[in-house]
This record gives C-alpha cells, sequence and structure tokens, in this order.
C-alpha cells in the first residue's frame, strides 16, 4: 500500500428512490437504509435518519414530518439528498480528517443534464472529492457477474422504488434504453387505491409495502393466501380490520405489471439483430427490490417466449456493480462517461 493511498478511498453510491446503499472499497456494503429523514419544521433540524425515520412514517406530530427527497429516480429535495448523503459519507471518514474520497455513483439512464448535474452537487457537497457516475442497468450488469466488455448483448431489467430501468448491454456500453416510472412506489398506490376502492379503508405506505412483500404476487401461488390488515373506514373514520386475499392484490398489480411487460417488448424490438439472438439464447436478467415480486420473471418468461431469472440478491446487486467499479475506478473510465447516448424509448 503506497503512503497516499492511506489518504484515499473510493465508494459506490446507489442513492435510490426506496433505499441507499453505499460500499467501501476493501470493505464491502457498510450502508443499507431506507432513503428517508424526518425533519422538526419548527426547528428545521433533522431528527432522525434511514429506519429510524422509516419507523416514524405515518406516526409522527404535525411538526415533524418524513420526507423522501427521491421521487421517480431523481432527487426531488437538493438540502434533504446533502443531508443524507452527509450522514453516511461520514461514517467512512472515520480513519482520517483528509481522507481523499471517489465515489462511483448509479443514475438512471433517461436522466437530464440538470439532474446529472443535482446529483453530482449533492455528492460533492456530502464531503466526497470526485464523482463518477454509472448508468444503472450497466452497473447491475456488473454486479451480476456477467460480461460487460465483451462484443454480445446483455439486457437487464432493474426495478428499484420509482423506476424500472430496461436496457440491453453490449461492449461496455448501453445499446437501448428504457426508463419507467413503473416500480415499487406505483406498486404501493395500486395497493393503497384498490383497498380505498374495494374496502372503503384508508390505509398507509407501510401498510401497503406489507401486503406486497407478504402476499402479493404476478401469478397464482400454490395455495391461496390472505393477510388481515387494520386502517380508517372512509365512512366513519374509525378502525377497522379486514382480510384482503392475495387475488385482490393481483388484480391492483396487473396492469403496472402489463405496462413492464411492453416495455421489455419494445426494448427488445428496438435491439438491433445480432444483439436479439443474444437475449434469446442468454436470457433476462432481474434485479432490484421489484423483481422479487413473486412470479414476476415467470410471467414475463411466459408473456415473451425469452427465459428470465434474478440475479442474485437483487436488493444489492446494483451497489455491487457500483462497489465492482469502484475497486477498479482508474482504468474504467470508458464506462463512466459515454459521447454517445445509447437509442433511448419514449
Amino acid at each position: 500500500m503506497s503512503f497516499f493511498s492511506r489518504f484515499k478511498t473510493d465508494i459506490g453510491i446507489d442513492l435510490g428512490t426506496a433505499n441507499t446503499l453505499m460500499y467501501v472499497k476493501g470493505e464491502g456494503i457498510v450502508v443499507n437504509e431506507p432513503t428517508l429523514v424526518s425533519v422538526n419544521t419548527k426547528t428545521g433540524k433533522t431528527v432522525a435518519f434511514g429506519r429510524e425515520a422509516q419507523k416514524m412514517m405515518g406516526r409522527t406530530p404535525a411538526h415533524i414530518e418524513v420526507v423522501r427527497p427521491l421521487v421517480d429516480g431523481v432527487i426531488s429535495d437538493f438540502l434533504m439528498t446533502q443531508e443524507i448523503l452527509k450522514q453516511y459519507v461520514d461514517r467512512v471518514k472515520h480513519a482520517s480528517l483528509f481522507r481523499y474520497i471517489r465515489s462511483v455513483v448509479a443514475v438512471p439512464t433517461n436522466i437530464t443534464e440538470v439532474e446529472r448535474k443535482s446529483v453530482e452537487d449533492a455528492v460533492i457537497s456530502s464531503g466526497v472529492s470526485a464523482v463518477y457516475l454509472l448508468e444503472e442497468p450497466t452497473a447491475a450488469v456488473f454486479g451480476a457477474g456477467l460480461p460487460v466488455d465483451e462484443p454480445t448483448a446483455n439486457m437487464v431489467v432493474d426495478i428499484g422504488g420509482g423506476t424500472a430501468e430496461i436496457a440491453v448491454i453490449s461492449m461496455g456500453g448501453v445499446v437501448v434504453s428504457k426508463s419507467l416510472k413503473v416500480a415499487g412506489d406505483r406498486f404501493d398506490q395500486n395497493i393503497i387505491q384498490f383497498v380505498r376502492d374495494e374496502f372503503k379503508l384508508a390505509i398507509g405506505e407501510v401498510t401497503a409495502q406489507r401486503i406486497k412483500t407478504t402476499i402479493g404476487s404476478a401469478l397464482p401461488r400454490d395455495e391461496k393466501t390472505e393477510l388481515s390488515i387494520a386502517g380508517r373506514d372512509l365512512s366513519s373514520g374509525l378502525p377497522r380490520e379486514v382480510i384482503i386475499k392475495d387475488a385482490q392484490v393481483r388484480i391492483a398489480l396487473i396492469p403496472l405489471i402489463k405496462e413492464i411487460v411492453e416495455s421489455i417488448r419494445d426494448t427488445i424490438e428496438k435491439t438491433p439483430p445480432e444483439l436479439t439472438g443474444d437475449i434469446l439464447a442468454q436470457g433476462i436478467y432481474f434485479s432490484g427490490g421489484g423483481s422479487l415480486l413473486h412470479g414476476l420473471p415467470e410471467l414475463i418468461e411466459k408473456e415473451l417466449g425469452v427465459h428470465c431469472m434474478r440475479v442474485d440478491d437483487p436488493l444489492t446487486c446494483v451497489v455491487r456493480g457500483l462497489g465492482y467499479a469502484a475497486e477498479r475506478i482508474d482504468t474504467m473510465g470508458h464506462v463512466f462517461s459515454a459521447s454517445v447516448k445509447p437509442i433511448i424509448l419514449e
């Protein structure tokens, strides 16, 4: 180890709508927290971050607000994003007050220059010295251990909290991509609306997430399942408990799943023929928390006739890919900045 390397740290940051993960070179994943911050609106001071802020969702007095600073994969509240990043970057600076930090940060494929600058500024203002941006699908391919630099197609569908990133990658670059604002948050909102319409019951995000992860599915399960949930009766305003079945949750989610299927179909149709053959041979890889929905890859495989599979540990796939890039930051300039933009489907 050189003398100067003691004062330098390379990290990977997956700044997601739902969760923020951080990878430190030589250490692995050191942060895996919800992208949430609670703020005292009277004093303007932050109260809690991550899991501690998550515990407060829907349970705070009027002067405590739980903020999600990213919406649909992009920064909507710069100051709160900066606060979250500073909180986590400070954990990395434990060895030296003068540590030089370089960071590889994941961004959506369709990010605008303004949104890109916002990400860079937020990361720099948190205490990072240099920022390298890496598109989320490319990071997912790295995390899955696929051959990125070879002239063959790697198709990945990364379904996060705010967006679903669909891309075909070959020779270290994105050939065709599409970004959808259909992901975990939209799943939750559809469940909330379904419960409201079907049961005349108001529930919050936390309950909707519990429904999604416990009995949510894209295909029927081997055994029918149900879940008891509580909320506020819209007529009386009083607490009420109902039983929701997996088939009902599926009704709420199917319109969004169909949208994802059609977007994957559109992406394949715009892919060059030679790479399309590679996709048929190698299949489609799914990453991100949204891909954990029961039966989702199997349903898409049935609809498209292309083998679909989840990567190992979909929740951490992108940050592991960022970590891979961070470990080799000096030799991977070709994947951080592409002068030729991929085909982006509207």
